[in-house]
């Protein structure tokens, strides 16, 4: 019998009380409430003149000028065959290039991932 109430007290110190979950941070604020300031973006520069001769958003010095354009000729020549429109079609690419096997295999792995997705186990 003793030992009957020796193991009650025993569990009844270990457990302890139950509790619900933590209190949200903050919790309620009296009084009226300030709104929150909106988050800006950065500034936008819209100068056509200031867009042509300067690259604008390069420099990431803050308190040092924007770095001024320089003329064609001073740049490489692959600068200016950069594909910069949307993606090419994997018809349209050459199949002896490295660029199609490469796009090839992204095209497969996305066909068995969803195929993956549909599966039950």
């Amino acid at each position: 019998m003793a030992a009957r109430l020796l193991l009650r007290a025993a569990s009844a110190v270990r457990h302890g009380p139950a509790r619900g979950y933590a209190k949200k941070p903050g919790g309620k604020v009296k009084g009226k409430s300030v709104p929150k300031e909106e988050l800006k973006g950065p500034e936008v520069c819209t100068d056509p003149v200031k867009l042509a001769t300067y690259a604008v958003g390069v420099n990431y010095h803050k308190d040092s000028p924007d770095v001024a354009l320089k003329p064609d000729s001073e740049y490489p020549d692959w600068l200016f065959q950069i594909h910069l429109g949307p993606p090419k079609k994997l018809e349209e690419m050459d199949p002896d290039s490295i660029e199609y096997w490469r796009r090839l295999r992204k095209y497969n792995t996305w066909q068995r991932n969803r195929l993956k997705k549909g599966k039950k186990l």
